[in-house]
């Protein structure tokens, strides 16, 4: 029998303050191009963690069957019900955590986490959570904060996590080392590259990105199911 993931509360996640600021920060030049990267030449089923505002679902290809879009934050949850109906492309917006999908285990081809992975409460069991439900062979494509490779910047980043900024901006942490913890969760990397937001001038706590690709092995991992 396949492991069932633990249902959570409709509202597990609520910030409301945030999902204003994310809905109108994430149409700028500079995320959305990064958002829309993670996304193409994706093909088959596709579940997005954290979909936010729907922003990606009008420009999924063609090749998507469907799109299952995981989104825990009511008031994004409900933009992106709203993006959902103008896709071209079915998409199924559901209220859930990454560290619980709500879905099947091996069942999508493809994974899409955007600026979402610094804001889980636990990466390590998000990561084994994404690993579960795609097939073998499956791709996870993400676009994640970083943390920097400076040793200022780096300073200033665990700083930030340790006060306010999670608290104002949606739970985000800037100091995880998003490429490691992809590796410790047994995904093989593929291309990816690190960058700042913005590339020149003033760097925040958020600036270093990382955007790439990373794959669930092709053998079947039958720690993934229960009896």
């Amino acid at each position: 029998m396949r492991r069932r993931s633990t249902p959570v509360p409709r509202d597990a996640v609520h910030h409301p303050v945030f999902a204003r600021f994310y809905a109108r920060l994430s149409v700028t030049a500079d995320l959305k191009g990064c958002l829309l990267y993670t996304i193409r030449d994706s093909s088959g089923r596709v579940i997005e963690i954290g979909a936010g505002n729907g922003l990606n679902f009008a420009h999924y290809p063609g090749a998507v069957s469907e799109v299952v879009a995981i989104e825990p934050e009511r008031s994004l949850r409900q933009l992106a019900a709203g993006a959902a109906l103008r896709a071209e492309v079915p998409v199924d917006v559901v209220p859930g955590t990454a560290e619980a999908l709500p879905v099947k285990s091996e069942a999508f081809d493809a994974a899409v986490a955007s600026l979402v992975l610094c804001t889980v409460r636990d990466l390590p069991r998000a990561l084994a959570e994404i690993k579960r439900v795609l097939r073998p062979g499956g791709e996870l494509r993400f676009f994640e904060h970083t943390l920097a490779p400076g040793r200022a910047l780096a300073a200033a980043q665990r700083a930030a996590d340790r006060t306010l900024w999670p608290l104002l901006f949606g739970g985000c942490h800037t100091a995880r080392d998003t490429v490691a913890a992809i590796e410790d969760a047994g995904f093989e990397l593929g291309v990816y590259r690190r960058f700042r937001i913005p590339d020149s001038g003033v760097q925040l706590p958020s600036s270093p990105c990382v955007l790439g690709v990373a794959r669930r092995s092709g053998v079947v991992d039958r720690s993934a199911e229960a009896g």
